[in-house]
């Protein structure tokens, strides 16, 4: 399986790009997170991905962080929805109001996106129940933070084996004004220390 894919933009349409990695160029649909993210044409690009094999066709998706890949493994997992309206679903709607959809078990929102009905919306909420446990809703408290240092913080901080929900909470709690990348991941696991050393 594909999942990670770093090359160079080399063509961006809609929410399908082109990445050269060594010679060979990827195609990939995006969510609308990574293509607000997107660089310059020719310029480096890494993204979290998912590949799908079907008869007909074999499909490369790119997402902006792991938790949005997650999330829409998760979706995909569910009857009914394949990776189109996967990739509608993670484009549409945040993690944080998916989570608060289904604690408030409100469908309003989910309906709102193309290609999900009534009872496709009432799947998802029952489906998800138990796979957002994790998700909250955490103030937007790092309003000094640049947004892509946040997110690579995050994803840094899922890969060292934290949950989603506990990475952002931290990242969060550790807002600091043009911080790079580096400076919030240190921060962020000083505060993970130092919550672990008054709960020991």
């Amino acid at each position: 399986m594909i999942g990670r894919i770093q090359g160079q933009l080399i063509e961006s349409h809609d929410n399908h790009i082109l990445v050269d990695v060594a010679g060979v160029a990827y195609e990939l649909a995006i969510s609308a997170t990574a293509y607000e993210r997107l660089p310059e044409i020719n310029a480096s690009i890494a993204l979290y991905t998912h590949f799908v094999v079907r008869e007909d066709a074999q499909l490369l998706f790119g997402f902006a962080s792991r938790s949005e890949r997650d999330i829409f493994r998760d979706l995909i997992k569910i009857n009914g929805v394949g990776p189109k309206l996967g990739l509608a679903l993670v484009s549409s709607i945040s993690i944080e109001q998916l989570a608060q959809s289904v604690r408030d078990k409100d469908i309003s929102l989910l309906t709102q996106v193309p290609g999900v009905g009534k009872k496709t919306a009432e799947r998802l909420l029952v489906e998800l129940k138990d796979r957002l446990l994790d998700v909250i809703i955490v103030p937007n408290v790092s309003v000094g933070s640049d947004p892509q240092a946040s997110a690579e913080a995050q994803d840094a901080l899922i890969a060292l084996g934290y949950r989603p929900a506990e990475a952002q909470r931290s990242i969060a709690s550790v807002a600091l004004e043009n911080a790079t990348t580096e400076e919030l991941l240190r921060a962020a696991l000083r505060h993970l220390a130092r919550q672990v050393e008054v709960t020991s």
